[in-house]
């Protein structure tokens, strides 16, 4: 074993990395240095076959040539990947001591910096280093996925969905940033708030019940999914009045044969990069498939049933299945919708009966919601005080704590190292 590595920190997995660059002994200097804690494969330092050899191997970081006679190529890939993969930690690699190089890398926004005429001991501590960073940011930063399930339609899924989206957005209008006002063209756009993926059937009633139309569907998303950015997200989806985003099926189902599960489910992982919270319908959705896919994405998953035999038979029939392949549920939640004291039925008598926590209860309003439905509205925008929407209050207030800025832990963190960095290399920055 190579003793300059036994201190890497325990996180720190084996894993591959590109190196994009021409020069043979520079990629076996690195390869050298990485050792047996990850594959180093070289590239071309071409925007098309890094994208064809990120998308093959899924690299946990890139490394680019910024030497002399390479910076000034290297620093047009940084703007490329940055644009087509953002989540994806790039490195340089250039001389400490050739301060122009090293500038070039600091200003095209690379993640770190690794000295190819340094010690090859620095290496692995500089990944592991930037990979905690990049771990504890991304734990900030990352939105939510709620799923919602129901085993068949008509148990109130997209009701809940609906109502949850809009008050969770409410939630965080105070904080919002106007939509009409400018953001400088140095600054990212904000994060929205809350997104609804309408994918329960019948199909496209959360649209209906937000009173809202979309011609820009879940498929659309799965097929942009490379194109996706806050400012396509802002023009392309529809908004409620709330704040709340919608992201529907398409209005013809035929299309959504179309995309893979596996595709599908990569639109929902890319969204929480956008949205602090994902309300995802599942509500009648019958492809398990899929289901046991987004549920293994999820942060929180609800499972709605009401207290009707013919509900409770066809929830325990899907959870069967989930459980069959391979899907723990225990930190799913019951929440049972509809709730009648008169029923004999208890609601910790349901949940045991499926095998899952009790978690929300909310009251029978058939009433009242069906009389705000037809006037367009959710309830919460017609009567606050509603048993219905205080259940569903109570509901958001445990997600949605006050919270803190995103990343500026990290944001800190990364400016003091470039800041020593550059102290280093020219006297005089601080």
């Amino acid at each position: 074993m190579n003793a300059r590595h036994d201190h890497r920190p325990a996180d720190f997995g084996e894993g591959t990395y590109l190196f994009a660059t021409e020069n043979g002994s520079r990629i076996t200097w690195l390869s050298d240095a990485i050792g047996h804690y990850g594959a180093v494969v070289p590239a071309l330092p071409s925007a098309a076959v890094l994208e064809e050899r990120i998308t093959l191997l899924q690299p946990q970081a890139v490394f680019l040539d910024f030497s002399a006679d390479a910076a000034e190529r290297s620093a047009a890939l940084v703007q490329a990947l940055r644009r087509d993969w953002p989540q994806l930690p790039v490195l340089a690699a250039g001389v400490v001591s050739d301060a122009a190089s090293t500038l070039a890398a600091l200003r095209a926004g690379v993640n770190d910096f690794v000295d190819l005429a340094g010690s090859p001991d620095a290496v692995v501590p500089t990944l592991a280093a930037l990979m905690e960073r990049r771990t504890g940011q991304k734990a900030v930063e990352r939105g939510r996925a709620l799923v919602v399930l129901g085993a068949r339609a008509g148990l109130g899924v997209t009701t809940f969905a609906t109502h949850l989206a809009a008050m969770l957005a409410e939630q965080f209008a105070p904080a919002a940033q106007p939509r009409d006002r400018a953001q400088p063209a140095s600054q990212p756009a904000p994060r929205q708030a809350v997104a609804l993926l309408d994918l329960g059937l019948p199909a496209r009633d959360g649209l209906l019940y937000l009173n809202l139309q979309s011609e820009f569907s879940f498929v659309d998303g799965v097929v942009n999914l490379r194109r996706l950015d806050p400012t396509l997200l802002q023009t392309a989806l529809a908004h409620h009045g709330s704040g709340a985003a919608v992201l529907p099926l398409p209005a013809s189902l035929a299309q959504v044969r179309e995309i893979s599960h596996a595709e599908s489910v990569s639109l929902i992982r890319r969204l929480v990069d956008f949205f602090d919270y994902q309300v995802v319908d599942l509500g009648g959705f019958g492809t398990v498939d899929f289901i046991a896919q987004t549920v293994k994405e999820a942060d929180r998953v609800w499972v709605v049933c009401d207290q009707g035999i013919g509900s409770i038979v066809s929830t325990a029939a899907q959870l069967k299945e989930l459980r069959e392949r391979g899907v723990d549920t225990s930190a799913f939640a019951l929440l049972v919708n509809r709730y009648d004291a008169q029923v004999s039925l208890a609601p910790r008598d349901i949940a045991s009966r499926l095998g899952l926590a009790l978690g929300p209860v909310l009251p029978a309003r058939h009433t009242a919601l069906l009389a705000a439905a037809n006037r367009g509205a959710l309830l919460s925008q017609t009567a606050r005080s509603d048993p219905y929407v205080q259940a569903l209050q109570a509901i958001v207030r445990t997600l949605a704590p006050q919270r803190r800025p995103a990343g500026a832990t990290t944001a800190a963190t990364a400016a003091d190292r470039w800041s020593s960095l550059m102290h280093q290399i020219t006297g005089k920055w601080k």
